[in-house]
């Protein structure tokens, strides 16, 4: 397919057109993408998804901007091209008018799927969000100050339990393998499953002999299609895929009982698999006290124009800790990938500061910055002991002596440890606690009280002391919520809600990318930001 081109040539006359300019309201997206369509999506900026010849696309500036729309109104894409089709409001955005110039009143809903998969295999997959930031960029709306916060995304698919498990994944394999490899795999299956349907055997549940039965006999299934694909080469990719996740979905949930019998183990693996429609989704935990099933949605946010900055994807078990340095890119590569200038994004030029909540003062975090030359504006959580015994914070630690002072004032050294990735050493005061007169204030241990020293101990000390100060505290205070202002902006329903659309955390990331430059659109919509000979500037009221 070859790219299409929209016309260039607008109808003055046109009654939709005129009805839009003399209607809506002054800001609105529709009216920002009316005017500005062409220039913030360009049909050439498409080029590289399509062929040299071929029958010509639905111009990707038009479905660029049913793209936006579509996910501001959080609407599938039947909904997207029906509203494309019969609202003057997303055709006026569009740039069509009343008619496109092309004998199409509209388009079918593929065309949307198409764009999304060409734009997902594409070197620029978030191309959209770019090109809002660059405009937001180039008009001087972003600071050098970011805020991070983390969100969950629930999948789209249901959570499964084990025997589901089990059996969707050797249905997968058996659906993915050729004829021929089909029937000798099916001949080394003794359940009596032919696993034609996704639907559970029937048993009594109150049973307990016979549930333990099915577990066995449908794991052993497992395994003896495992042990007959061993040591055959050259298969094909879908086929590892789906032995491995067969392979995953075994081993995460199975013990060997009494007699070599296969049981549900009375555990969670760490990395548990939940679905094999979505093999990437996880049990996840915002607080101890509250889980969900899918993915954890990661941004920055500028604190001043209040506009997304960057976004990640990640499973729902992953730590906010691990994107950090995909999120602050912009503040941190000398490169400037966004492609503008330096000076444009800082006109102040303020500081680059970090904010973000205790589960960003990660020591390594705090370390990352400091190398960056970011200050660090994020929480440290506090020290803590059980039982109300004294914190690790009571203790005068000289990390230069190498040396620990307990609450006593008896000193112990600080000796080095075997697990050099996480401490720096450890400072044991053993015998001493035996006659110490605060012994019950500080442990209960027979050995002792120890105090294990971090690789970060002096960073996390020095931003404990820092976050006491009341201008940081005010600063963190009057900053920080933004970002769950526009978290709660972007998760509400009128936008689809946390409910994932799509399966996979590649595709998801793309339309949680998608939604975040939606959203900024509109903010910078409402800004009124507009587009001069002189580039985006902000028009002045």
């Amino acid at each position: 397919m070859a790219l299409g081109r929209a016309s260039q040539q607008l109808d003055l006359l046109d009654p939709v057109t005129r009805f839009c300019d003399e209607s809506l309201p002054a800001n609105p997206i529709f009216g920002f993408l009316h005017e500005h369509r062409e220039t913030l999506f360009p049909d050439g900026m498409f080029a590289d998804l399509f062929a040299a010849v071929g029958r010509r696309s639905v111009p990707p500036s038009v479905v660029a901007a049913v793209m936006v729309l579509q996910r501001l109104e959080g609407l599938s894409d039947r909904e997207a091209t029906d509203r494309f089709t019969f609202d003057v409001r997303w055709r006026y955005a569009a740039g069509v008018g009343g008619w496109d110039g092309t004998g199409r009143a509209g388009f079918a809903h593929t065309v949307l799927v198409d764009l999304r998969e060409r734009l997902r295999r594409s070197d620029r997959p978030d191309r959209i969000f770019e090109v809002a930031l660059t405009a937001a960029r180039n008009a001087g709306l972003i600071g050098r100050r970011r805020v991070l916060d983390s969100t969950p995304l629930y999948d789209a698919v249901a959570t499964m339990d084990t025997i589901t498990l089990i059996r969707s994944a050797v249905r997968g394999l058996l659906t993915v393998v050729d004829a021929g490899l089909a029937a000798g795999l099916r001949s080394v299956l003794h359940s009596g499953d032919d696993y034609a349907s996704s639907a559970k055997p029937v048993i009594d549940r109150a049973d307990k002999p016979a549930r333990e039965a099915l577990i066995d006999s449908r794991a052993r299934d497992g395994h003896a299609l495992l042990a007959a694909l061993d040591g055959l080469q050259d298969l094909p990719e879908p086929v590892v895929q789906a032995a491995q996740l067969l392979a995953t979905v075994l081993g995460q949930d199975l013990e060997t009982g009494a007699g070599g019998v296969l049981r549900i183990a009375r555990k969670v693996a760490t990395d548990r698999v939940i679905s094999t429609v979505d093999p990437e989704a996880r049990h996840g935990h915002k607080t101890n006290h509250r889980g969900f099933d899918g993915y954890k949605g990661h941004l920055a946010v500028d604190p001043d124009s209040e506009l997304v900055t960057a976004t990640a994807v990640t499973a729902g078990n992953t730590g906010d800790v691990e994107p950090v340095a995909d999120l602050i890119t912009d503040l941190t590569d000398p490169t400037d990938p966004a492609g503008t200038d330096p000076a444009s994004t800082d006109p102040g030029g303020d500081a680059a500061a970090l904010y973000g909540d205790a589960a960003y003062g990660a020591g390594e975090i705090l370390q990352r910055l400091d190398t960056a030359g970011i200050e660090a504006k994020t929480k440290v959580q506090p020290p803590v002991a059980p039982a109300g015994k004294f914190t690790k914070d009571r203790f005068d630690i000289d990390l230069e002596h190498q040396q620990v002072a307990c609450p006593n004032g008896t000193v112990a050294p600080i000796r080095p440890v075997k697990d050099h990735a996480r401490h720096a050493g450890k400072a044991d005061f053993g015998k001493a606690c035996a006659t110490c007169p605060l012994r019950g204030q500080c442990t209960d241990a027979r050995t002792g009280r120890s105090i294990t020293i971090g690789r970060y101990e002096a960073r996390l000390a020095a931003a404990r002391t820092r976050q006491q100060d009341p201008a940081w505290r005010a600063d963190y205070r009057a900053t920080r919520p933004k970002v769950e202002r526009k978290i709660a902006h972007l998760m509400r329903r009128r936008h689809g809600g946390r409910r994932a659309r799509m399966r996979g955390r590649l595709r998801i990331a793309a339309d949680f990318s998608l939604l975040a430059a939606a959203v900024n659109l509109a903010r910078l919509a409402t800004l009124g930001l507009t587009h001069t000979t002189r580039g985006w500037t902000l028009t002045i009221a």
